[in-house]
């Protein structure tokens, strides 16, 4: 598969998820995405558990079936910062690899959120530009589900898991899932802030990504962790001058949907739109960077 990309969504176990309905209505929206490349050297992996019901998948996509059991520390809770992080970086870790494991003739990989939206043009870019170690997406969008409105963020990599696209060699896989110990697993495929580091103190950092390469959506229910919404996002409490500055220019990167912004990132002309939970609760505030 020269120059292909393979494109890795790990799922949660179903016992993890308030409501199984809005995570796959959610992963159908991703799908769409994805499946918008503009060239077609690329295909796509879902990742979940033995059970769990997945919309259809469309021409190259794959289903990996797994047994792993649920993160016992999903929502933080009372768990310390540290503790939970392991966890949520083993559960999502073993997920991807098993993916990746799958698919190990691949190029390029990128590791995507389920409920996350990516650029039309990267299957492109990697084709065009084959045998580099890979991309940071530092330029992207944010949005709140249910709105109309991104904003477009140059520090995209350091809120968003979605972000790396790497050479598949430089994950250095095992031959068997069971040669892997956890915290390979942990570093190398559940934090998207621990392997750009190791590059770059190796010498090797990653080069930006020209373009805006996706979409993190916040403020769902069911998000992984809390974190603010958009607009408490730009406006924040810090009445600093330099944050006045900051506020300004984030204001100034506001944008609102366009159909080439809708077709590039969401697969179609029209905007996602959210469904209720089973309990009637529309979106919410969440999601944070692991």
């Amino acid at each position: 598969m020269n120059g292909g990309l393979t494109f890795v969504i790990p799922v949660r176990h179903q016992d993890n998820a308030p409501d199984w309905n809005l995570v796959t209505h959610r992963l159908k929206q991703t799908i769409q995405s994805i499946s918008a490349q503009d060239a077609p050297n690329w295909r796509g992996i879902v990742v979940a558990n033995e059970g769990a019901s997945l919309p259809a998948m469309p021409p190259n996509w794959d289903v990996v079936r797994v047994t792993f059991p649920p993160n016992p520390i999903h929502e933080r809770r009372g768990a310390d910062k540290n503790t939970f992080y392991d966890a949520f970086r083993l559960d999502k870790g073993r997920r991807v690899l098993s993916g990746m494991l799958s698919a190990r003739d691949s190029a390029y990989f990128m590791i995507v959120d389920d409920d996350d939206f990516v650029s039309r043009r990267l299957a492109r870019h990697v084709r065009d530009n084959n045998g580099q170690a890979g991309w940071h997406i530092m330029d992207g969008y944010i949005w709140e589900d249910g709105t109309k409105l991104l904003l477009r963020h140059d520090e995209f990599a350091n809120l968003c898991g979605t972000s790396l696209i790497i050479r598949s060699d430089i994950y250095n896989l095992p031959e068997r899932f069971e040669d892997a110990g956890e915290e390979y697993i942990k570093s190398m495929f559940g934090s998207h802030l621990i392997l750009p580091e190791k590059l770059k103190e190796a010498g090797a950092p990653l080069p930006r990504l020209p373009f805006p390469g996706a979409v993190y959506r916040i403020g769902h229910v069911g998000a992984h962790s809390q974190s603010v919404g958009l607009i408490a996002l730009i406006f924040s409490k810090d009445r600093t001058a330099g944050n006045l500055l900051r506020i300004a220019s984030r204001l100034w990167r506001i944008r609102f949907f366009t159909r080439t912004l809708r077709e590039e990132f969401f697969g179609g002309a029209t905007v996602p739109r959210p469904i209720q939970d089973h309990r009637g609760i529309g979106p919410q505030l969440g999601g944070e960077a692991l």
